[in-house]
């Protein structure tokens, strides 16, 4: 009898199936197939749906204690060289296939409301398809070269979502700045997993880290030599999971519609890079340098994301930085060791920080029959406020999603943070410190975004902060934006649905993963979940989770007393005080002007010296080259008369010449 883990080829099968006949169908029946949105959002909705209900069976059979299933073939062979392609199914994939297909299916439901009057609505739905195949390809690949292919498959997709409205020249930039980045990371990871098999002989994630300690104990390869393969494919992972200094394409991501926000930029493709580095951890365990890197740069990138939130004014920007610090978080788990506890807050981050972006779509989706389409104005906060009235449903999620990312009990973020605290505390205490501080930041900017938009007095129809803002942004106010409607009111339930489902697992899912009990760390790792258990004390635990909690607290009361009843007033303490402070975390660390002086203009600069050599040079040469023949071919014309005597008067002159020379040099 077939397991569900049998037909788990059909997960990412069906969406690419479902994206196949609409992709097709748009390129030989575009006007047709336009006109038939519904059908095409119940097509993909039920592709994405069936995929989810395996995904379950899958997940469901994990727990029950089902061994993992691998089915291989061999895609390519040459003498005693094999190349085995597949797939693979075990603990660690059914849930992130079942975290995947529930976000996806969520964003597709909210997309069909949220993109209803776009004139791309089929374009969307092919695109976000072929994204939730490509990503659910990659988690059940089971070596490193079908993982890289199902990467830049999705990276391939992320330019296309995030550059959807290429018409604006804001996303087509930041589609740009996506790929290109990206393309960094990718480059790293491809000489990694090429070195990798080069020393050992393998593409399997086990098989490498088996491979790699014997030709280290051997002396074929020398130490220095595996630490650096190990660092050049977590490069990938570094850009992927948008990890300092690599994250720089992930706030201008922002640029694309929101409901990709939701699902690329806080669910799915951004956890790549965490998941690969959970599936590689057989390798990275032997090489603490390597852990401490990694979570060094986890905690830089944790630290560096909430400070930069802290001055944003943009939502979804807001939002962003949030989403580079929890990956942080993420990544400062898998370098401590603990890629269980780094595992659980990918979960538990995807479904509120998933409900956090498109409740902040809601929002957007209501200023635009305010203000208009332009984002300058629909997405910032000094032109919000006073929306809860207008939008309860929008705001209350908006709430819960806060509350689990500030880390309070009982919500999931909570659980999820506080055990990678505590495995930082244990295995790096100046790590545990900067997460720590980044705890309490995280609840203040977190409150700072809600009491903005959702508490006050509205003030989308000050037509004096509209035009600062254009100005800033250097358009004019007769740019044709905004058409001023009566009122904001709360989206359809296309909308509203996505927001009440997710939260219910914002708030339950974190008590999967007490530590004195913890069920999701018995699924991944049974040997560590007994261990927990086992070694857990109250009198440790409540400390550590007492001072985190301590610490949140600290910051939503802050953020209470500066944006809900203005009882200080944060610009003249610190703004003013500290211009410099305030304006390094507003131009984001300086790091994009840096990018912009070395990479962008010092590229420029180079192409323009290239072609400076190429003209004068190299075109040079060539012409002169083409001169020369030109002009003897002018010169020896005139020899070309037809006569004997003509010719053997030249070689009688030729013969006396060569006499005369070589009498000469005697």
């Amino acid at each position: 009898m077939h397991s569900a883990a049998d037909y788990a080829w059909l997960i990412p099968v069906l969406p690419l199936i479902g994206a196949l006949i609409t992709g097709l169908g748009l390129i030989s029946f575009n006007r047709t197939i336009n006109r038939l949105r519904k059908p095409v959002a119940v097509l993909l909705l039920s592709c994405v749906g069936a995929a989810a209900v395996i995904s379950y069976a899958v997940l469901f059979e994990q727990l029950g204690g089902a061994p993992p299933v691998e089915h291989l073939f061999v895609w390519a062979s040459a003498g005693s060289f094999s190349l085995p392609m597949g797939f693979v199914v075990d603990p660690l994939g059914s849930v992130m296939l079942a975290l995947v297909t529930t976000i996806a299916f969520l964003v597709l439901i909210y997309s069909h409301g949220y993109m209803a009057h776009d004139k791309s609505y089929v374009r969307f739905f092919t695109y976000l398809a072929l994204f939730s195949s490509s990503m659910l390809g990659l988690v059940i690949s089971p070596n490193l070269l079908e993982i890289y292919v199902f990467w830049e498959l999705v990276g391939m997709c992320s330019y296309l979502l995030v550059g959807f409205w290429y018409d604006r020249d804001g996303a087509a930039h930041a589609a740009q700045k996506a790929f290109i980045v990206n393309r960094v990371g990718d480059f790293g990871l491809l000489l990694g997993i090429l070195g990798l098999f080069w020393a050992t002989g393998s593409f399997d994630f086990q098989g490498i880290a088996d491979g790699l300690s014997a030709a280290m104990s051997n002396g074929t390869v020398p130490g220095w030599a595996a630490i650096a393969l190990c660092l050049f494919v977590f490069m990938g992972p570094m850009a992927k999971s948008a990890q300092f200094p690599l994250h720089v394409w992930l706030p201008d991501a922002m640029e694309g519609p929101t409901p990709i926000s939701a699902l690329i930029h806080a669910a799915t493709m951004v956890a790549a890079g965490v998941f690969l580095v959970a599936r590689l951890e057989p390798l990275y365990a032997q090489f603490p340098s390597v852990g401490l890197v990694i979570a060094v740069v986890g905690a830089i990138t944790c630290f560096l994301g909430a400070s930069i939130a802290l001055t944003q004014m943009d939502l979804k920007k807001g939002l962003a930085y949030s989403t580079v610090s929890q990956l942080g978080y993420m990544m400062l788990a898998m370098g401590c060791g603990a890629p269980v506890a780094g595992m659980f807050h990918l979960v538990t981050h995807a479904f509120f920080k998933a409900m956090l972006f498109l409740g902040s779509g809601s929002v957007i989706h209501a200023m635009e029959d305010v203000v208009g389409h332009e984002p300058v104005l629909a997405q910032d906060m000094r032109l919000m406020g006073g929306l809860r009235q207008k939008m309860p449903i929008t705001a209350i999620t908006f709430l819960i999603g806060c509350v689990a990312i500030s880390g309070i009990p009982p919500l999931a973020g909570f659980w999820s943070k506080d055990e990678i605290l505590g495995q930082a505390f244990n295995t790096y205490p100046l790590l545990w410190a900067v997460g720590f501080l980044t705890a309490g930041m995280t609840a203040f900017y977190m409150f700072r975004l809600y009491f903005l938009t959702f508490e006050g007095e509205f003030r989308g129809n000050d037509k004096t902060i509209q035009a600062e803002l254009l100005a800033t942004a250097g358009k004019s106010a007769d740019d044709g934006h905004g058409h001023h409607a009566e009122s904001v009111h709360e989206s359809a339930w296309p909308m509203t649905l996505p927001l009440a489902v997710l939260a219910v697992p914002s708030v339950l899912i974190g008590l999967l993963g007490t530590p004195w009990n913890s069920r999701f760390a018995g699924l991944l790792n049974p040997e560590e979940a007994a261990e927990m258990a086992e070694h857990f004390s109250w009198s440790e635990f409540l400390p550590l989770a007492g001072a985190s909690v301590a610490i949140s607290l600290t910051g939503i009361t802050i953020a209470v007393l500066a944006y809900a009843l203005h009882r200080i007033d944060l610009g003249e303490l610190v703004a003013a005080r500290v211009p410099t402070l305030n304006a390094f975390l507003a131009n984001k660390w300086y790091l994009d002007a840096i990018n912009e002086k070395l990479f962008v203009r010092g590229s420029r600069k180079l192409a323009r010296e290239v072609l400076e050599v190429d003209a004068k040079v190299v075109d040079g040469v060539v012409n002169l080259t083409g001169l020369l023949t030109l002009g003897s071919g002018e010169g020896l014309k005139y020899f070309e008369t037809g006569r004997v005597q003509f010719y053997a008067l030249i070689v009688f002159g030729g013969v006396i010449a060569m006499v005369v020379l070589f009498g000469a040099l005697g």
